[in-house]
């Protein structure tokens, strides 16, 4: 056993969790990820793996139980999007998703709309959180949606880009300013907007270097008709709402990230395991050995800090954006380092598409982006420690 397995045996589940995390693992090893290699070359969404992961019940797994769910805890969760990520990180990029969505949902919505919408994702449905703008991205007060209020509806006019599951989904978790409110930040409010409302128009999805498989689209919004039912809260909770929902969002952006980690420093050990150069092991030199050191101790500090944020949450902490930045931070360079170097241990085979570590290495760089630049986490961060 060593030190991955010994970390992962360390952490607690309930004997509940432990067979629905072995399930998880079991649909990633032998469906998931034989599929990733075809899914990244033609850019198809990959349903047969939403339609596995929904004959598992997954989604289940973060709804409340008065509305059909079956709730586990949130250190479950994220290893099962680890586990997701690693077979295949489109589909760990999807199905995160579903949460990141809903759960502003679960902590801030009514009775009547947690019965009339969490229904759809325990029955299957795909979720999208819709914050970024083209001009508002790590900076999402600058955006320019708006909500306007016009009776027993609000009118939506605006666009979005780079939106997750943004041409498939059911839901929409919608972001945009409330007319009537001056204040640009005290204006953003949040609404739940379906399927097919007139108005709503996927412009285009992203031909993109990573994720391929994942829906990344461009939404317009012309004259969207909601009903004011749909509204999460009052006007002007928006920004409560989105900075609440990343506390929880961002430690899911990292389990992600740990997942592409995670295959790519277990293909480099198997790869310079039975590679030999000079007659010897590629392990064997000693500045190999010195790298692989280095990528395993980061790796597995980053992951106890993954499991630290995680118990954080499930013991109901809420001031914990630094340490969701840290762990967001940390997890995703790393992801970049490490499937950096996994393609260097393969030398020239890591940049063929025949080898896992050349697709690794291009589905890791958008964790370094979304869910807000690495740079604004450090600023995030560094700013934490200016005294008052």
């Amino acid at each position: 056993m060593n030190v991955f397995d010994r970390l992962d045996a360390s952490i607690t589940f309930s004997e509940e969790e432990r067979m629905l995390i072995d399930s998880v693992r079991a649909l990633a090893r032998e469906k998931i990820a034989p599929r990733a290699e075809h899914h990244d070359r033609s850019g198809e969404f990959p349903w047969e793996n939403v339609k596995a992961i929904n004959a598992l019940g997954l989604n289940a797994m973060f709804i409340p139980e008065a509305y059909g769910g079956a709730p586990m805890s949130y250190a479950a969760y994220l290893e099962c999007v680890r586990e997701i990520a690693k077979a295949c990180a489109s589909t760990g990029g999807i199905w995160a998703t579903n949460f990141h969505a809903i759960r502003p949902l679960i902590d801030f919505g009514t009775e009547e709309q947690k019965r009339r919408f969490l229904p759809v994702m325990v029955n299957g449905g795909l979720a999208s959180l819709t914050i970024t703008e083209p001009t508002a991205g790590s900076d999402a007060t600058g955006m320019k949606t708006q909500f306007r209020p016009d009776g027993d509806h609000i009118v939506v006019n605006g666009a979005k880009t780079f939106i997750t599951n943004g041409a498939m989904a059911d839901l929409y978790l919608l972001f945009g300013k409330w007319s009537e409110i001056e204040d640009g930040k005290r204006a953003i409010s949040v609404l739940v907007l379906e399927k097919r409302t007139l108005g709503l128009k996927v412009v285009r999805e992203e031909d993109k270097m990573g994720l391929r498989a994942s829906s990344t689209a461009a939404l317009a919004f012309d004259n969207c008709r909601v009903p004011r039912a749909n509204l999460l809260g009052k006007p002007g909770d928006g920004l409560k709402i989105l900075l609440a929902a990343l506390n929880t969002s961002r430690p899911s952006i990292a389990a992600h990230a740990l997942g592409i980690a995670r295959a790519a420093f277990e293909d480099a050990v198997a790869y310079i395991n039975e590679r030999k150069q000079s007659g010897r092991r590629i392990i064997e030199f000693q500045g190999i050995q010195f790298m692989l050191a280095d990528m395993a101790t980061d790796l597995a500090q980053c992951e106890a800090w993954l499991w630290h944020v995680a118990r954080l949450v499930d013991g109901g902490a809420t001031d914990l954006g630094i340490e969701a930045s840290m762990l967001k931070l940390k997890a995703s360079d790393l992801a970049m380092r490490i499937a950096t170097e996994a393609v260097q241990l393969h030398g020239g085979y890591g940049y063929c598409k025949d080898y896992r570590v050349e697709r690794l290495m291009r589905d890791a760089k958008i964790t370094q982006i979304w869910e807000g630049t690495n740079q604004i986490h450090r600023q995030f961060i560094g700013r934490s420690f200016i005294k008052k």
